[in-house]
């Protein structure tokens, strides 16, 4: 008899076969599944393998977006906060809070956010602390997203924007107002690599009770940690140099505070900007180079900014570790492991030299985004900073021939041999 005509036969002469016998399991089939299952419900419910004996030396991916519960209190308890049982992927899951707990750590918050991209966690702190009517400073150079995404809550939420520098508090001491909520800062700026004073600018912020965020992209924890600064919330994108390896999109927030966590979580919740468990279970494995890589990116990019000086195309370089940065001192004392991996610098032929070098590179690659092991090129004023009119381009310092430069971890002569290439064409 085969296990199908088995679990098939007709009862037992005098037995009345009840039709719900096919469908209750045992009282604890739920947590223990035992051969009186009928196949149909054993293949729904395969047997879970706990460790024991050993541990895994990596994070296991914990792709299962559901949790069950041994009773209604517990599961109750689990929506309560970011520190409850696992219940729901959108709530929380052991992969993505892992990469919250490892980031957390490495910029010294009290917890930590993981978000499906880095707009993702700018985007859930600015709707989770801002209501129509609030105040916003922010720094004049910001990443495009977020100028966009600022400029939008200006238009259809009557979010107040107030520009700023990066290296005056008495300016933002000036901007502040009885409705300021937020202060919006980034470590190193997208694409002109000016450098923020956070020390300064945080302590005003501090004093005028109003939130402090860093965007600590460029950066790095290994670089810079904004909460020492005075930061109360740091943003990632960490697409970039916590992935590190151009094949995972996510993002992350860290707290200094664990009820300012608390408070942006819940908003996040329902908001569904949640990270998925193999994105955060690719960033955790780009973390265990980020040391590496951080090196690598610093040295080649500080080498081809110095040969890039001197280059006679080239009109200007924009890279804190030369001595002619204006933040040159201090991004020496901020950054002082190195100053990143991303340099831009001006062309003397304006947009078209631009075009053609951009399109006359060989070994880097001409793509958005940075922190990847492969060098990255693009033109911010057509691409990342797109939305800015030329006005809001001159005030952030983005000139018709700038380039980017996001250097990767290739060989420097390599890439300096393919920069120069490029710049014998024009």
């Amino acid at each position: 008899m085969n296990d199908f005509d088995r679990d098939h036969r007709a009862p037992a002469p005098g037995h009345h076969r009840d039709p719900a016998d096919d469908r209750r399991p045992g009282p604890d089939a739920h947590r223990n599944l035992d051969g009186t299952l009928r196949r149909e419900s054993r293949a729904v419910h395969p047997p879970v393998v706990e460790v024991t004996g050993s541990r895994p030396l990596g994070v296991p991916l914990y792709q299962g977006h559901l949790f069950a519960f041994e009773d209604s209190a517990s599961l109750v308890d689990a929506f309560g906060g970011p520190d409850g049982a696992f219940l729901y992927n959108r709530h929380g899951n052991p992969t993505v809070r892992s990469l919250e707990n490892a980031v957390a750590g490495l910029e010294g918050g009290a917890g930590a956010l993981a978000t499906a991209s880095g707009m993702a966690a700018i985007n859930t702190v600015l709707l989770a602390l801002l209501r129509s009517g609030d105040h916003v400073i922010a720094q004049r150079s910001l990443y495009g997203g977020t100028f966009a995404m600022l400029a939008d809550l200006a238009d259809r939420w009557g979010v107040q924007v107030t520009h700023v520098g990066g290296d005056d508090p008495a300016e933002v001491r000036a901007a502040l107002r009885p409705n300021t909520r937020l202060l919006h800062l980034e470590t190193v700026s997208n694409p002109t690599t000016r450098v923020t004073d956070l020390p300064a600018l945080l302590a005003v912020a501090r004093e005028a009770g109003v939130v402090g965020v860093v965007d600590n992209t460029f950066a790095s924890p290994l670089l810079c940690r904004p909460i020492e600064h005075g930061a109360d919330i740091v943003v990632h994108s960490a697409t970039k140099y916590l992935g590190g390896h151009g094949d995972v999109l996510a993002g992350i927030a860290v707290f200094a505070d664990a009820e300012l966590h608390r408070r942006v979580w819940h908003h996040a919740v329902e908001l569904g900007a949640s990270a998925d468990p193999y994105a955060a279970w690719l960033t955790l494995r780009g973390l265990q180079t980020l040391p590496l890589r951080m090196r690598r990116h610093c040295d080649s990019a500080l080498d081809l900014a110095h040969r890039l000086a001197v280059h006679p195309a080239v009109s200007a370089v924009h890279y804190p570790g030369l001595p002619g940065h204006p933040d040159h001192e201090l991004a020496r004392r901020l950054l002082p492991e190195g100053q990143g991996g991303v340099l831009s610098f001006d062309l003397a032929g304006g947009r078209e030299a631009a075009r053609t070098f951009t399109e006359s590179v060989r070994l880097a690659a001409l793509a958005p985004s940075l922190g990847s092991v492969q060098t990255l090129i693009l033109h911010p004023a057509s691409t990342s900073h797109r939305q800015l009119d030329d006005a809001a381009l001159a005030a952030a310092g983005i000139s018709p021939g700038t380039v980017r430069v996001a250097v990767g971890v290739e060989h420097p002569e390599d890439l300096w041999s393919d920069l120069a290439q490029a710049l014998a064409k024009l």
